[in-house]
């Protein structure tokens, strides 16, 4: 996805639920029905793709990565980041 794709999704105070498929082929963030996936080539090890996943959806969302906020799902495949 271009970078600030996903801007109409960039609300301050926004939680953002998403699928992470980490060791991917590519990194993408992409928009389905069922919501957000981001694909990410990194690996889920000492919070790898973690932070391969906020610095990707910053990209998509058009903010700057310390914005966003991990609030649930840090171990787990569905992730919920706060927009502050």
């Amino acid at each position: 996805m271009k970078k600030g794709s996903l801007s109409h999704l960039a609300r301050p105070g926004a939680e953002i639920a998403l699928r992470v498929t980490p060791k991917a082929a590519r990194n993408l963030v992409e928009e389905t029905p069922a919501g957000l996936r981001v694909l990410t080539t990194s690996v889920p090890e000492g919070g790898k793709a973690n932070q391969a996943v906020t610095k990707l959806l910053a990209q998509a969302l058009g903010v700057a990565k310390s914005r966003l906020v991990l609030v649930r799902g840090a171990s787990s495949r569905d992730k919920v980041f706060r927009l502050d």
